[in-house]
């Protein structure tokens, strides 16, 4: 399920494959958007590589998973040594959503922060 949640005269709803376009609606409302912030840079992660950076820098490290043609090689990871934690990320940074923020958010705590933009 992926959508928007909507406020609109007293009532909350879900409206379900909303385009979440920086021009907005076509009845002005404001669509917020999520990005990934670098709280000790102040930068809003914009590619995967600024990522890339970013988390080498806390101990985390590209992880290859072996296998020719898995579903696995549509998909960037990450895994930090010292934990059993692995993030793993689509190839296409278009298809990068919040849901891929908050997981690195929780598993670097102090380093990113998801906000609205």
């Amino acid at each position: 399920m992926s959508g928007v949640w909507v406020f609109r005269n007293g009532v909350v709803k879900l409206v379900e494959n909303h385009p979440a376009s920086a021009a907005g609606p076509p009845d002005g409302r404001a669509v917020w958007r999520k990005a990934l912030l670098h709280t000790p840079t102040g930068e809003v992660v914009a590619s995967y590589a600024s990522l890339e950076r970013k988390l080498v820098t806390l101990g985390w490290e590209r992880y290859y998973a072996g296998g020719g043609g898995t579903a696995g090689d549509c998909m960037l990871r990450f895994h930090k040594r010292s934990s059993v934690d692995l993030i793993s990320l689509p190839k296409d940074f278009g298809q990068f959503s919040s849901v891929h923020m908050y997981d690195i958010v929780i598993k670097s705590r102090d380093a990113f922060r998801v906000i609205d933009v």
